[in-house]
């Protein structure tokens, strides 16, 4: 097993690794390839963006105030005060959505030999602000709250509807990370199926508590902070670290220290803390790759497991530093050109840079 030494000086990083390391993903048994051959210096993944002079306001967004109209009715809506002008976040139906609940859950029959079902469900925007030019990382933390608070009120919301089995909360920003419209915005999705890849981690997740007595991902955490290889950051109620397994360059997971299986049951107290360190954790990501698009995914049980003992929910977060090729399209084994031990380090050594 040939293993070879490296030396970073420009950001104090060295050590001893595989030149090429397959990295099992413990909570779905997957592989992932850690190609040390093939892989950049973290700082490799920095592209400064050219700073754009966004409005706050754009004539013919669909999501800026005055522009309602433009959006089907709301579905929620958070105000700063009784002006029902005075909007801080709107809720709306997806204008073209994924899933309609004007569908009906059954079978389609229309070819013998292939499984469909209609496209009943639920998807929705959350319109975040109403200014245009607003960010996560510009926001107030009490404007990162509320959007929190919005997802737990949807997920309670979309929960008790009929056949719903999976809700996905999720962020798109950037046009390399499937956005059309640059106003800040996520999305919500409702299900009436549960996807092979959520039911292998709940697969995964189920057997190691049945043979531990214990939360896989209670664990995981205890790891990370035993080790603090990969450990970017860490609260009172949560940590933030590039996993072990990483399938993207940067990728960040948040994950509560205490066990808890589901998004829509965090307190009010928990909820704060979330918003300071998602807040922040954003924050890191731009000043440190230079503002990249990224995606963030809050993983929770299926809806009826929300008090599962085996399951806990978190946030993972990945800059779309990195496109999949002919290889993870056709095995399904990505491979990661950077070193979740170097990235982490990586961040906090720039951050300490930048502090000084």
């Amino acid at each position: 097993m040939k293993r070879i030494r490296f030396n970073d000086d420009t950001n104090g990083l060295s050590g001893e690794c595989l030149i090429t390391e397959l990295r099992q993903d413990p909570t779905t048994n997957e592989w992932v390839i850690i190609a040390r051959e093939r892989s950049k210096r973290p700082y490799d993944f920095v592209a400064r963006k050219e700073n754009e002079s966004v409005p706050a306001f754009v004539e013919d967004c669909p999501f800026c105030p005055g522009n309602e109209r433009l959006t089907p009715p709301e579905v929620a809506v958070y105000r700063r005060d009784l002006d029902p002008l005075n909007w801080a976040i709107r809720i709306v139906p997806n204008m073209y959505p994924a899933l309609t609940p004007d569908d009906v859950v059954g079978g389609n029959l229309d070819d013998p030999h292939f499984r469909a079902m209609d496209g009943f469900g639920f998807h929705e925007v959350v319109i975040e602000s109403p200014l245009h030019n607003q960010t996560l990382s510009t926001m107030d933390i009490s404007d990162v709250n509320l959007i929190l608070r919005a997802y737990q009120d949807r997920y309670r919301v979309l929960s008790k509807k009929a056949n719903v089995k999976l809700i996905i909360t999720f962020k798109n920003h950037g046009t390399t990370a499937g956005t059309s419209l640059f106003h800040p915005h996520s999305q919500i999705v409702a299900a009436p199926v549960v996807s092979n890849y959520v039911s292998q981690k709940r697969t995964v997740a189920k057997e190691y508590y049945e043979k531990k007595d214990r939360c896989l991902y209670c664990d995981i955490n205890g790891w990370e902070v035993e080790s603090r290889n990969r450990l970017v950051s860490e609260t009172p109620k949560f940590i933030v670290f590039h996993p072990y397994a990483s399938r993207y360059p940067f990728e960040t997971w948040i994950s509560p220290k205490t066990h808890n299986a589901c998004f829509a049951n965090i307190c009010s107290e928990d909820m704060s803390e979330l918003a300071e360190v998602l807040h922040k954790t954003i924050m890191k990501i731009d000043n440190v790759l230079g503002k990249p698009d990224f995606n963030y995914i809050v993983h929770t049980a299926p809806v009826r497991d929300e008090n599962a003992d085996f399951l806990h929910w978190y946030i993972q977060m990945v800059p779309r530093i990195w496109i999949a090729a002919g290889f993870e399209i056709g095995s399904g084994i990505y491979i990661n050109t950077s070193i979740p031990e170097e990235t982490a380090k990586f961040m906090i050594g720039h951050l300490h840079k930048s502090a000084r």
